[in-house]
């Protein structure tokens, strides 16, 4: 690096000597603000101190550091407590003034390069390079460590590695079901963050359509526009650079050993050859290079930059690293002039960012080769420069058949060892199937009333189209272990065993993706002529629709993996059916409940039972106990224990002064429904499909529906299917 002769490196040792001797005795450093600090001294004299209720609100004063009061707007005598209150009285105000409260840019603010090395100093993390920004970011939304949570707690997850991991609050809400790839995702960026050479790598995100990989580089970049707003997100950079960089790239090597071995601080990379051209023929002194506090903007192009494949007659070299202005050459004279050359390529514009490569594998090679040397030595060749340095984190992401073909290429060997590759499989558990319908529903403006279980009917049969075949297991048992249905039956070992065997297997690279199910259920709800989408429509629409979308699979295969999960959906229908009616039957229910407990009781005390008819003391019934019993398979040998159970949970809720009913215990509930289903299924069963009901028969019905649409969020409609979908089955 060449120094302007005027300034000595004497020089740009004293300004790091003055910022970095802010510390006190104990190695901390105060309020730079406060010390008549060379900041203090450099600061332009247009910019003179207002002194308002606390030294920070001057116009000028330094970025404040994190813990400290809050700073006030820069270049204006008025501050960001200013701007509030006038937003706030403004004939706005209310609910506009809510709205536009998240975006808010962050506090401008503009100052010296003196100035701003005495805050770096104290707060190192203003100098963070953009894989440790990414990370931090992330990380400070909130993270659930589910593994040490469950080790602390003695859970069985902790005996099982991989069943538990970290999950951050950053993709709450937004991405479901792919908490391993999340994490191998931070991973990466906060082992590129403390320097290791998976920084040198770009990352590629691959797996099939639909499975977030756009919606996650939309999150990450989203969220660097909101964590630039905040104090901790905060980042500055040289007034009108086109990278927008770091100010410490100002110092020379003197200097930065200076300030390595004074603060500890250590500096990467050089100038731009904007910048570079500045220095030798602008800024005199250094420590009076402007600087200002940079929020990252896609819509502005700072810091976040996408370059997407396309016809290689209109896509160029030049999208990626910018042009010449021709205007401008012809106003200084050179196209090697610094000034005259256009620096908007795409990685210019993610400096200190993202660069999200769109299909990045169907890049032609001559643009290849340039992202390589960006990743693998933070280095842009741009027209007639030198390379230049530049910090960024390159992401791209690719389906799975793209980067096979690319893969089997030996003249691509080179570019893919220097991709770190995160395989983004198709989600496997049901519950986060049914989250991303849900999601991707409440995009739209679709107001049509979705019955229960109509997604969870559709995510079984994608599911199923996923899964990896089993000699234990059948595909349905292995579907809802998957998804923690049938865990009792199965150690933690034991699933995390049949998940091991899935991912040699690429189970979820392949198979029904999200958006082919949910063209299906649009489908179907664009023919329907009422405002609800019930299980047996969307059955009906997957199995028309089934041609289009299974791909390489047969027809055959996705019929079956639709017949499973229509068996399974019988099950849950006829069981919801079955709890609906038993509830219109409220009496009988808490009778037998009663006449249980009194028999429990009898059996527990070795007592008679008075029959309240007669008067007769007779022996507990065991025959009716078992039958209740044997209906949640509780066996001969413990059955006094759970006789004691329940009569110590009725003291319980006496003492409490409450009732115990007979859905107070969820298993006695379970046994109690199915005795009594048992005993009423011929009522039932009459009731829902006899043609002409009398009146009795039409006011149970009319109860069920009630109790559906009250209990289960049915509406009438959806209420009246289901009963007839039951009944159609109990008359076959």
């Amino acid at each position: 690096m060449t120094w302007l002769p005027s300034v000595a490196n004497d020089d740009e040792n004293s300004i790091v000597e003055n910022a970095a001797g802010n510390a006190d005795a104990t190695g901390t450093y105060g309020p730079v603000w406060d010390h008549g600090s060379a900041a203090a001294a450099a600061m332009p004299a247009t910019a003179a101190p207002r002194r308002t209720s606390h030294p920070s609100e001057e116009t000028g004063s330094p970025p404040r550091p994190k813990g400290s009061p809050p700073a006030g707007g820069g270049g204006s005598p008025r501050g960001a407590h200013a701007r509030e209150e006038s937003g706030a009285q403004g004939p706005a105000g209310g609910v506009l003034a809510e709205l536009l409260a998240n975006e808010r840019p962050a506090a401008a603010w503009r100052g010296t390069f003196a100035q701003y090395l005495e805050m770096v100093v104290k707060e190192q993390s203003l100098a963070r390079l953009s894989h440790a920004r990414i990370a931090d970011m992330i990380e400070s939304v909130g993270v659930d460590d589910a593994a040490a949570q469950a080790a602390a707690t003695g859970a069985a997850a902790a005996a099982a590695p991989g069943t538990a991991r970290r999950r951050y609050a950053f993709f709450k809400d937004e991405i479901f079901g792919q908490d391993e790839v999340l994490e191998q995702v931070v991973d990466y960026f906060r082992s590129a963050g403390q320097g290791l050479d998976i920084r040198r790598r770009i990352l590629l995100l691959m797996g099939p359509p639909g499975t977030a990989k756009s919606t996650l580089l939309v999150l990450l970049k989203r969220g660097l526009e909101r964590y630039s707003r905040t104090d901790g997100g905060a980042m500055y950079g040289i007034a009108d650079c086109p990278l927008h960089e770091e100010p410490l790239h100002l110092l020379g090597p003197e200097a930065r050993d200076h300030l390595w071995a004074k603060a500890h601080l250590r500096v990467e990379g050089d100038l731009c050859p904007v910048c570079e051209w500045r220095r030798e023929h602008e800024w005199q002194d250094i420590g009076q290079v402007p600087v200002e506090r940079i929020g990252f903007s896609e819509a502005r192009r700072i810091g976040l930059g996408t370059f997407t494949p396309g016809d290689p007659k209109v896509v160029s070299l030049e999208d990626l690293v910018g042009s010449l202005d021709l205007v401008k050459v012809a106003q200084y004279g050179s196209e090697a002039h610094p000034l005259a050359y256009d620096f908007r390529g795409a990685a210019e514009v993610a400096s200190r960012g993202i660069l999200e490569l769109v299909e990045v594998l169907k890049l032609q090679p001559e643009l290849m080769y340039p992202l390589l040397t960006l990743a693998q030595e933070q280095q842009i060749k741009a027209g007639r420069f030198a390379l230049f340095y530049a910090d960024e984190a390159i992401i791209g992401h690719s389906n799975e058949a793209e980067y096979r073909r690319f893969a089997a290429e030996r003249k691509n060997e080179a570019i893919q060892s220097r991709m770190f590759v995160i395989k983004v499989p198709y989600v496997l558990r049901v519950n986060d199937e049914v989250k991303i319908y849900e999601k991707m529903l409440r995009s739209t403006n679709v107001s049509t009333h979705v019955a229960p279980h109509t997604l969870r009917v559709a995510a079984m049969w994608a599911i199923l189209s996923r899964l990896s075949p089993n000699a234990k297991y059948t595909p349905l048992a292995k579907l809802k272990m998957y998804n923690g249905e049938e865990t009792a039956e199965h150690t933690q070992r034991e699933i995390e065993d049949l998940r091991q065997e899935g991912r040699r297997a690429e189970e979820g690279m392949s198979g029904i993706g999200p958006r082919q199910v949910i063209n299906c259920l649009a489908n179907a709800m664009a023919k329907k002529d009422v405002a609800c989408l019930n299980p047996i429509d969307a059955i009906r629409a997957l199995r028309d629709s089934a041609e289009h979308h299974v791909g390489e699979m047969s027809r055959d295969q996705a019929d079956e993996w639709l017949k499973t999960a229509t068996a399974e959906y019988r099950e849950i229908a006829t069981q919801e059916v079955q709890r609906a009616f038993i509830e219109e039957f409220d009496s009988a229910a808490q009778t037998l409940l009663l006449n249980y407990l009194d028999n429990a009781q009898a059996y527990l005390n070795e007592d008679k039972v008075r029959d309240p008819v007669t008067g007769e003391d007779l022996a507990p019934d065991e025959r009716l106990m078992r039958q209740i019993e044997e209906a949640i398979a509780v066996a001969e040998p413990a059955k006094k224990e759970f006789r004691r159970e329940i009569l110590m949970r009725v003291g319980v809720l006496a003492r409490k002064g409450e009732a115990f009913r007979w859905d107070s215990h969820p298993r006695l509930k379970e046994a109690i429904e199915k005795k009594l289903f048992g005993d009423l299924s011929g009522t039932m069963k009459v009731t829902i499909t006899t043609r002409t009901p009398d009146r009795e028969q039409q006011e149970r019905i009319e109860g069920v529906k009630r109790k559906l649409v009250e209990r289960y969020d049915y509406c009438p409609h959806c209420a009246d299917a289901v009963l007839q979908f039951v009944g159609h089955m109990l008359q076959r």
